[in-house]
């Protein structure tokens, strides 16, 4: 029942295949919209402001890169880049951008399906690995409220997207153990590990300067090497 509400607006400028993206999902009970030109799509988001958008990278008019990154700020929901490129920077760019996953054409509906369901799943409940669940946590002057989906530093918003938001909650719900990349893309994704996303390490890149992190010697979310990450409570103490 829930799933009948959510909107999805697919922005992709191959009518035949967006029609038929369209098709396959409406028959499973998504609401679906569709805008062909780049130069429309940014504008369309933040009015409309869809539950989920799936971005083509390659638009006339204006690209998924300049759309992303034009409407990141204003439009809180999921983005789900598609491309016909393999290129590894496409991906990190995309995430870069603010991007929260990344799919290579072609892709197989009931693949692209599931992905879209992750994503909006991440908005009802999020997962955690180990821990009760629990509505806010705090270390010192950060604050993370999983309800709120929103995180405050010395009691300023910290600008995150969906993604940072997921991962963030996820490695502070477990502060002082170690996350595996395994684990970490498990619990967002779910899916396996292909052993070589680099998802999570940009968003790590993007997050730790965000709660106040030294990125080059960080002390809250620690690398540790050959195993994941670890988010360091008494760390959080001394931000300044």
């Amino acid at each position: 029942m829930e799933q009948e509400a959510w909107q999805i607006l697919i922005v992709e400028d191959d009518q035949r295949l967006a029609e038929l993206t369209r098709e396959y999902l409406e028959s499973n009970g998504l609401k679906v919209a569709i805008e062909s030109d780049g130069a429309k799509a940014a504008a369309r988001i933040l009015k409309e402001q869809p539950d989920l958008v799936v971005l083509d990278l390659m638009l006339p008019g204006e690209d998924g890169l300049s759309i992303c990154r034009k409407v990141r700020g204003q439009y809180g929901g999921p983005i789900l880049m598609l491309t016909a490129r393999t290129d590894d920077m496409d991906e990190v760019l995309g995430l870069e951008m603010g991007a929260d996953d990344y799919v290579c054409k072609p892709v197989r509906p009931r693949v692209l399906l599931a992905r879209i369901r992750a994503l909006l799943r991440r908005r009802e409940g999020h997962a955690e690995v180990g821990v009760e669940s629990q509505r806010r946590l705090q270390f010192g002057q950060l604050v993370i409220d999983s309800a709120m989906r929103e995180a405050w530093l010395r009691e300023q918003s910290i600008e995150l997207t969906s993604a940072e938001f997921d991962l963030l909650w996820l490695l502070a719900a477990n502060a002082g153990r170690i996350l595996s990349r395994e684990e970490i893309f498990t619990a967002l994704r779910g899916i396996e590990y292909d052993g070589q996303d680099r998802s999570i390490d940009v968003r790590i890149s993007r997050i730790r300067p965000k709660i106040g992190d030294d990125p080059m010697h960080p002390r809250l979310i620690k690398t540790v090497r050959s195993k994941g990450y670890l988010f360091v409570a008494e760390a959080a103490e001394g931000l300044s």
